[in-house]
């Protein structure tokens, strides 16, 4: 149990009510004890009271006083932060499935352990998010609009398939009018539900061309649509700087090229959307990130009431208190 603010601090106050009849029951004891030292006839004294009352005596009125204090802290109203499910909220997971996932700089390779850490965050998520899933490569495709069918994200996981090409702000764009799209269908609510796009890439953007920073469909673009729509993109280089991939040639062979992660442009993005950047260069590390945007996507804190354990327990013990001081004096102390 623990405290952080009252909603009723002026019930504190009895605290020192408490607190004055602790101290009565002090004195009390110790006016019994003078006037029993007063019984100059000790033989006689014996006799009457062969045995004294041991500390048990007190046992009673402790465990009913502290019961008071636990009872008075419930009337003040304590209140906690708790961590509540987000059960309206959008999440759209953006992976990227390009050639250069194929790199086994991550083993097995890049895309096998996307896929395994991708399953796991979906798992991870509270039953009421809606999520869906995008993937793209030289184009963007929705594998499953958000739906709070999780199941059917994680079977889509599994089956994705890599193609050539690099299509970062399609990826982003096709996720943005997913959420829109759900926005429209649910309706009623005065404000849309709470959406975020967790972004996955392992490389720069080819498609169109990362220097044309003009072009609507670019990366840094579909960006910035995405602070104005007030949907934050979390983003995850993945990948380290020494991978490399075979590509196939035209005369047969094949070419192995270098598919470094592009740390640079995947935290513009974040920064450009309002979202948060991360890296990873394994499962653990990857596992770990998802962990994390589990707690900021799928939870809100939330301050709410804290009451009922400190009645519960101030009951019990001043309960207590009753029937010790029943069964060890017969009357209450």
């Amino acid at each position: 149990m623990s405290i952080s603010h009252f909603t009723a601090q002026i019930w504190l106050g009895f605290l020192a009510v408490i607190a004055l009849i602790a101290l009565g029951y002090i004195l009390v004891q110790r006016s019994r004890h003078k006037h029993m030292l007063k019984f100059t006839n000790m033989e006689l004294l014996e006799k009457v009271a062969p045995s004294r009352p041991g500390p048990l005596r007190h046992v009673a009125v402790a465990l009913m006083l502290i019961g008071l204090m636990l009872l008075t802290i419930a009337a003040a109203g304590p209140t906690a932060v708790k961590k509540v499910p987000r059960n309206r909220a959008t999440v759209m997971l953006v992976m990227d499935v390009s050639l250069s996932m194929e790199a086994d700089d991550v083993p097995p390779t890049r895309i096998q352990v996307a896929k395994k850490a991708g399953k796991e965050f979906v798992d991870g998520l509270p039953e009421g998010v809606n999520i869906g899933f995008v993937t793209f490569a030289g184009t963007a495709s929705v594998m499953v609009s958000p739906t709070t069918n999780h199941e059917a994200v994680k079977a889509a996981i599994d089956n994705v398939k890599l193609a050539e090409r690099t299509a970062t702000g399609e990826g982003i764009l096709t996720a943005l009018q997913a959420i829109d799209t759900l926005a429209t269908v649910l309706g009623g609510a005065q404000e849309p539900p709470p959406a975020r796009v967790v972004l996955m890439s392992d490389g720069k953007q080819t498609v169109p061309a990362f220097e044309d920073v003009d072009n609507p469909r670019h990366e840094f673009v579909a960006s910035r649509l995405a602070k104005n729509k007030n949907v934050p993109i979390s983003t995850i280089s993945f990948g380290t700087s020494w991978g490399v991939v075979e590509i196939p040639r035209e005369d047969g062979g094949r070419e192995q090229v270098k598919v470094a992660v592009d740390d640079d442009a995947m935290k513009e993005i974040a920064r450009l959307s309002g979202g948060e950047f991360y890296t990873a260069s394994s499962l653990q590390e990857l596992t770990k990130v998802y962990d994390t945007l589990e707690q900021q996507i799928g939870y809100e804190l939330t301050r709410g009431d804290a009451s009922r354990p400190w009645l519960l327990l101030g009951l019990l013990l001043v309960a207590a208190g009753v029937v010790t001081g029943l069964l060890y004096r017969q009357r209450l102390p």
